[in-house]
């Protein structure tokens, strides 16, 4: 299979000569190359009965590595197993107009923070608000900031548990249908939005590059403004599968997923690459995409998190602070059962074992025995 590291490798040099990363692109761009190689080290490892010798090299962890978040996403889905509650959950997406998006990648960090702080204050104040629910709900949130093909589309995905606690600590739950219209969040999410960036605008926190240097003009920034006032923007919301654990593995499809996967690339050429994309307007049908190997790591590298930004974040009964006491009397409410995870204490190699359904020590070689760490050698 074809993998973004094998493109990173024959193809980030001729990148840095067109182009410069930025200390996080740079560092993302190493890491994936030297993911499980010997650049990174590893272990040697020796079956205890025919005395084959296997490496295993290191993973980078970095999370913008496609090979690196299978077992970090299994992992985090297994310990949200014991916040799940018996209870309707939604998906609910919120998207950022075409006209802000040169904007927002200038700004990558604070404009992103922003994003969130507005889809947590719009879910907040309407579920608050006893035309809706009128009690205290539980959500997540997760950035993604690309489409099927690869160009720059921030959004948020968030999962919201559709019922909540209200200041009487009573339960109280939604109908099957969402519980707030998707037109009202919408409404409230634009509003909030454009009202903090144009606060930033006029405390001089944002920066503008290239063809968004014009937005240094306050008439230009206005007219910018306007236009977003005047758009409908995107958000839409779907029910997740039902059932508690359902719902669970529903969650992993979203919280690590990075820009592409390797399973999306299809090939590569002298200096091409080609992608699966689904193309949303023709019902979700399947295609190729086919760029320069330079154009498709210069879009990769677009995806790149800031430093220290918090990908996942958790809110209202959700929230680390609240888990403790609110969480278990919602828990109470609801007649929810109790999951334990079942990685915890486990070393990688076994939580791996569990993933693939086999027992990755057996040796490959005799098929019989065990393979067994070699005196903690790690291999140059």
């Amino acid at each position: 299979m074809t993998t973004v590291q094998d493109i990173f490798k024959a193809f980030y040099p001729q990148y840095k000569e067109k182009y410069k990363p930025s200390p996080e692109q740079a560092k993302a761009a190493n890491d994936i190359i030297r993911c499980r190689t010997s650049q990174l080290s590893g272990h040697a490892y020796e079956c205890e009965t025919c005395g084959h010798t296997q490496v295993r090299y290191n993973s980078c962890r970095n999370r913008h590595c496609s090979m690196c978040q299978g077992v970090n996403k299994e992992v985090w889905v297994d310990n949200r197993k014991k916040d799940i509650i018996n209870a309707p959950y939604f998906h609910v997406v919120f998207t950022m107009p075409e006209q802000l998006h040169m904007v927002i990648y200038h700004n990558q960090k604070s404009l992103y923070d922003l994003m969130y702080k507005c889809v947590a204050e719009t879910l907040k104040e309407l579920s608050n608000d006893k035309k809706y629910l009128g009690a205290q709900i539980g959500f997540f949130s997760v950035l993604h900031t690309w489409g099927q093909n690869l160009h720059f589309h921030p959004h948020i995905h968030t999962v919201v548990l559709a019922g909540g606690l209200s200041k009487q600590n009573q339960w109280r739950t939604s109908s099957k249908k969402f519980f707030i219209p998707v037109k009202v969040l919408s409404k409230k999410f634009r509003g909030k939005y454009l009202y903090y960036l144009k606060q930033y605008y006029e405390q001089n926190l944002l920066v503008f590059y290239n063809k968004g240097k014009k937005y240094e003009n306050p008439k230009q920034f206005q007219r910018l403004i306007d236009e977003c006032y005047a758009l409908n923007w995107y958000s839409y919301t779907k029910r997740t599968f039902s059932g508690p654990l359902a719902v669970v593995q529903y969650l992993g499809r979203y919280t690590h997923r990075i820009a592409i996967s390797n399973n999306r690339i299809v090939s590569i050429g002298k200096d091409t690459v080609t992608i699966q994309v689904k193309d949303y307007r023709n019902n979700n049908q399947k295609k190729t995409v086919t760029m320069k190997a330079v154009e498709f790591i210069r879009r990769f590298l677009m995806h790149i998190l800031p430093k220290g930004l918090v990908k996942i974040r958790h809110y209202g009964i959700l929230a680390n602070r609240n888990k403790k006491n609110k969480l278990n009397i919602c828990r109470k409410l609801t007649n929810s059962p109790t999951y334990e995870p079942i990685f915890t204490g486990l070393s990688t190699i076994e939580i791996v074992s569990i993933i693939a359904g086999k027992d990755v020590t057996i040796c490959s070689s005799c098929n019989k025995s065990h393979l067994r760490l070699a005196a903690q050698q790690v291999v140059p």
